[in-house]
């Protein structure tokens, strides 16, 4: 699944974290983002009836976008997960038997790390990528240093913080993404607001790859 990964992320850099959102939400954010340039999704576990907002997208969106959740922490809820058509498990941290069942699925699996020690054993549990967590504690210097050591095909998103002041910096230090939550998505937040925070961020990392 490091190849789906690399096919996503190469597009548009970019994964959205949508905290928060409710079933009759679902639709109407991520028709915003996909017509912004985000083709990446997760919707953590812990936000009201997340399943049926991953069911929701996934139905919609899981042939052209890579669909997802967020603070995965079982591998009962990696199974529920595929249950309703996501693709994508997201974790906080670096759970073996996570990594495993994602794997096991031909799912996209992006632990969270904030040591080497952590992502090389996320590496060798068959991670696809690695989310380097928390941002806010993990400076674009120790993305640099993280990089001189891990292979070099591994995809590696910070994810805690992260907005347009700090993309640049984190990207040219070794950033292959970036998971952005408050500054991207809010429940309280309008389309309106939501679409211009997605094109401003989309335009920027288009500069990343182009």
């Amino acid at each position: 699944m490091k190849e789906k990964l690399a096919y996503f992320l190469d597009s548009m850099p970019i994964v959205a974290i949508l905290r928060g959102i409710t079933p009759d939400k679902a639709i109407e954010v991520v028709d915003c983002l996909f017509d912004s340039g985000i083709q990446i999704v997760e919707v953590p576990l812990n936000s009201p009836n997340a399943l049926d907002s991953i069911g929701l997208i996934s139905e919609k969106f899981g042939k052209t976008m890579l669909v997802g959740a967020g603070t995965v922490l079982t591998a009962i809820q990696v199974r529920e997960i595929a249950d309703v058509g996501g693709q994508l498990i997201v974790s906080p941290c670096m759970k073996p038997e996570v990594i495993r069942a994602a794997a096991n699925m031909e799912m996209v699996s992006l632990p969270g790390v904030s040591t080497p020690t952590e992502a090389f054993a996320a590496l060798d549990e068959g991670a696809s990528g690695l989310k380097a967590f928390p941002g806010e504690m993990l400076a674009p210097s120790v993305i640099k240093s993280w990089r001189t050591v891990l292979p070099l095909e591994t995809k590696v998103l910070p994810v805690g913080g992260i907005d347009t002041n700090n993309m640049p910096e984190y990207w040219t230090a070794g950033a292959n993404g970036f998971g952005i939550g408050g500054a991207l998505y809010r429940s309280d937040k309008t389309l309106g607001d939501i679409r211009s925070d997605a094109l401003e961020m989309v335009s920027l990392a288009e500069t990343f790859i182009s």
